[in-house]
């Protein structure tokens, strides 16, 4: 990024609101959960609606109200007309009904919040230890299963949104060669599993996870009625030696190695090499930043590689290719296919050297 001239009053007011962004946020937060934001906009066509009607309708008070109005006006978020009706501006109303930004606000909300006061602590030893506001674990993938309720639908929304939009895409590729057996390396909740089952009648697959999240994929594949083409295997990739069996057609990594560290990645991508035959296909689909095609698309990753910092593990990230080119190559793999996916997403395409 080129620098910028800026006026000094222009480059302050930046400052602060920096300084006063968790404000911000949280009062954004609170207008959308008391239904401000919705009723302000619904009085659109009317030329907005003043405070107090705002306060007789949701039954708050003018000074609460008034507070966190005020703000969200020095914000642009709100807008405040001479005769005193309000609504929503531009961003205002990006910020209450796009979904990708509620997905991430949800996200910072329940998931990162309370945890990013401790960055400082993270940055400095290399473990998440921001982890500790939600639970007792070494890594956030561990106590998936036991978050709170809110905080697992927020977490999995997020997940979910920045990858299974391209599970269709994905699919033809995946299939291109007619694999019998699939290993889903990192099979979250069996989503793409059970994508696989719908696409092609014969394919079997194996999930490869930890214990919380491979039970609960099992269950919803069970419950789902293909218990006869699923099966699992318990991993720790954090532990010394881990392996993976023989057979698979197609290995299938759907932003699984960016939860890991350099060293971690080359572990993995070497112990899979060892599984595979000549014939086996690596996939690995990741978000790396140096292949966004939006400004806004390369900071929503470069934010989150700072969740992975202080709440998921403490060394990983979210990568540019370079990296992971470099990495495929040192585990004894090429890569024989880089294609673009949706908006966000690579897939490697890799085999044996």
């Amino acid at each position: 990024m080129t620098k910028k001239t800026i006026r000094a009053a222009d480059a302050l007011l930046e400052a602060q609101k920096i300084a006063f962004a968790p404000f911000i946020f949280q009062s954004s937060v609170t207008l959308k959960k008391l239904g401000v934001f919705d009723l302000i906009f619904d009085s659109r066509d009317q030329g907005g609606i003043t405070i107090d009607d705002l306060s007789e309708k949701l039954s708050i008070s003018r000074y609460g109200l008034g507070v966190l109005l005020e703000l969200s006006e020095s914000a642009d978020i709100v807008y405040k007309s001479e005769n005193g009706t309000f609504e929503l501006t531009k961003t205002g109303y990006f910020l209450n009904y796009n979904k990708a930004v509620n997905v991430n606000l949800n996200f910072t909300h329940d998931v990162c919040y309370k945890g990013l006061f401790h960055l400082d602590k993270a940055i400095e030893t290399g473990k998440p230890s921001g982890l500790k506001e939600l639970g007792p674990w070494d890594t956030i993938y561990e106590g998936l299963s036991q978050l709170t309720p809110q905080e697992q639908q927020s977490w999995f929304e997020f997940d979910h949104y920045y990858s299974d939009g391209i599970f269709e895409e994905a699919l033809e590729r995946v299939f291109k060669n007619q694999p019998k057996l699939l290993f889903d390396i990192g099979g979250n909740t069996g989503k793409f599993a059970l994508q696989c089952f719908n696409y092609d009648e014969e394919i079997e697959v194996k999930i490869i996870d930890l214990p919380g999240q491979l039970n609960k994929a099992l269950k919803n594949i069970q419950n789902a009625g293909f218990e006869n083409r699923i099966s699992g295997q318990e991993i720790n990739w954090l532990k010394p030696n881990p392996k993976i069996p023989a057979g698979a057609d197609v290995i299938w990594m759907s932003q699984f190695l960016d939860c890991f560290s350099e060293d971690e990645i080359l572990k993995i991508l070497s112990t899979c090499v060892s599984s595979m035959n000549d014939s086996t296909e690596l996939i690995i689909i990741e978000t790396f930043t140096d292949r966004q095609e939006f400004p806004m698309s390369k900071f929503i990753l470069e934010a989150t590689s700072l969740y992975f910092t202080v709440m998921a593990n403490g060394n990983s990230k979210m990568y540019p290719s370079t990296v992971f080119e470099s990495l495929i190559q040192k585990a004894g793999l090429t890569i024989t296919e880089d294609l673009k996916l949706g908006e966000y997403h690579t897939m490697f395409v890799c085999k044996k050297e």
